[in-house]
């Protein structure tokens, strides 16, 4: 395995409880393109960004290096999927209008990536990228709970790169002439069993099983269901969206 795989064994929990991201986020990046023939969502997962792209955009390739990530991504007939890893797309050169990272940057061989970009992007092409970090739950005392679960009982499994989510990706060369993009938000309404099946998505929680043999949720959703109400109730779930976006120099 050439590339940190934390998430093929938990492919279909990825694809069941993963955040979607804000239709305003595609819209503001089609509106920023010259032209809106082809674009490629590069480490695409299960496709949660990839299916945001289709409304706006001719034809859409979806690459990851994950085989089981990529089989649980939704088919569109706009959409194309590829196993290959962020540096060798297989992309013909000067071919792509925008590329987008969503959620996973910091696992990229940067340098690698970056000559991948400017190679297949057209002359006035833009890449974007984002991350998003710690999530907020509707009402005090949930959040409470939450925020301890994602710093203190977890927080020593994350990997060193999640450090790069959590300064929105700021520490990372950036090597594409910067635009200055709208803030964005991302928002959920999930019920209770929606909630603790995307904390099992975490690779920080599969570290902590790993290591310890337990299940951390099972401890969190005996202390949260109490507060919760009604495990079908719906509550809010945000996360701040960090975005980087730029035109190909």
């Amino acid at each position: 395995m050439s590339f940190k795989d934390h998430f093929s064994r938990l492919a279909a929990q990825y694809c069941a409880f993963r955040p979607s991201y804000p239709a305003s986020l595609f819209e503001y990046l089609a509106q920023v393109c010259a032209a809106r023939r082809f674009a490629w969502d590069c480490a695409c997962g299960s496709g949660q960004a990839t299916v945001g792209l289709v409304p706006h955009f001719a034809a859409v390739l979806g690459t990851d290096a994950s085989t089981q990530q990529l089989s649980r991504a939704p088919p569109h007939p706009h959409v194309s999927y590829r196993v290959a890893p962020a540096e060798a797309s297989g992309v013909p050169p000067d071919s792509v209008d925008l590329v987008v990272v969503a959620q996973a940057l910091h696992w990229l061989p940067l340098e690698r990536f970056y000559r991948e970009v400017e190679r297949v992007l057209h002359a006035s092409g833009v890449l974007a990228v984002w991350s998003y970090g710690s999530l907020h739950v509707e009402g005090d005392g949930i959040d409470t709970l939450l925020q301890h679960f994602y710093h203190d009982i977890v927080g020593p499994y994350w990997p060193a790169e999640r450090r790069l989510v959590e300064a929105g990706y700021r520490a990372l060369p950036f090597p594409f002439a910067p635009l200055e993009p709208p803030a964005f938000q991302m928002r959920e309404q999930w019920p209770l069993a929606h909630l603790l099946g995307y904390l099992r998505t975490w690779s920080a929680t599969g570290r902590y099983v790993e290591v310890s043999g337990t299940d951390p949720v099972i401890a969190l959703e005996n202390r949260v269901a109490p507060v919760w109400g009604p495990p079908e109730t719906a509550r809010r779930v945000t996360w701040p969206l960090s975005l980087r976006v730029g035109r190909k120099c």
